[in-house]
């Protein structure tokens, strides 16, 4: 079913009006007609509608009946080394289609991709985009945001807003995603630190754990950036019971 965000709340006594966006899309590419079906987004609501009117310049549909969040009790942020164009998109994708609440960008020692500051806005842009597409696709309920990049020294500071902080690291051993579980089954704010493809520095991670952060490891194998966030994230999300249905 197609998935679309409202451009206003959705109440039943109205017609709800798409977003210019997803207007031009639901006319010009799925060219859908009226008593066409789709599910709508607004906040952290999602709604079955069908489809009304249509024309190039507007998309009004009828809200017939809420639907069930989408959304995970356990609410993970990632903060993601920067890492090159393509992986960093392909990080950011994957972890939302995976139920992450946030994605933060951190400018880390070993960056191999830097910012510079005439295209971070542009980058921004094209990120939270990205994630804009794979909530929809995935059918959330609310779009996680993307935010501007962060040095290590403001993310130690962040870590006290969370339950619990994890970092996956090649060094760790004994005590993995699982135990972790076992030892902070109640945990529903989490932040999970991943480092970019140069890896994490011995200064960082003694930052990190000062700041609260604890070193796991995701197994005996090494992974790569882009891997080892959705990688965490899916291990977390099952074993807190967000993939039973």
């Amino acid at each position: 079913m197609n998935r679309f965000y409202a451009g206003e709340a959705p109440a039943a006594d109205k017609l709800v009006p798409l977003s210019r966006e997803d207007t031009l899309h639901a006319v010009r590419v799925l060219r859908l007609k009226p008593g066409d079906r789709a599910e709508l987004f607004w906040q952290d609501q999602r709604y079955l509608a069908e489809a009304v009117s249509l024309d190039s310049e507007s998309a009004l549909f009828r809200v017939l009946s809420p639907l069930p969040s989408t959304e995970a009790r356990l609410r993970i942020t990632l903060f993601q080394g920067i890492s090159k164009a393509d992986r960093m998109e392909l990080t950011i994708q994957k972890a939302v289609e995976l139920g992450a609440e946030a994605v933060v960008p951190v400018a880390m020692t070993r960056c191999v991709a830097r910012l510079e500051p005439g295209d971070a806005g542009r980058k921004i842009e094209r990120w939270q985009k990205i994630a804009r597409e794979a909530c929809k696709q995935s059918g959330r309920c609310v779009e996680p945001a993307v935010s501007t990049p962060v040095t290590i020294p403001a993310l130690c500071r962040a870590l006290a807003g969370y339950d619990a902080a994890l970092v996956p690291w090649e060094e760790a051993e004994g005590y993995g995603p699982a135990a972790f579980h076992r030892d902070h089954p109640e945990v529903r704010r989490l932040a999970l630190v991943i480092g970019p493809e140069g890896g994490i520095t011995p200064e960082e991670i003694g930052a990190l754990q000062a700041a609260g952060c604890r070193p796991v490891t995701l197994g005996p194998r090494i992974l790569r950036t882009e891997t080892a966030g959705p990688a965490a994230i899916a291990a977390l999300m099952a074993l807190y019971g967000e993939m039973d249905g």
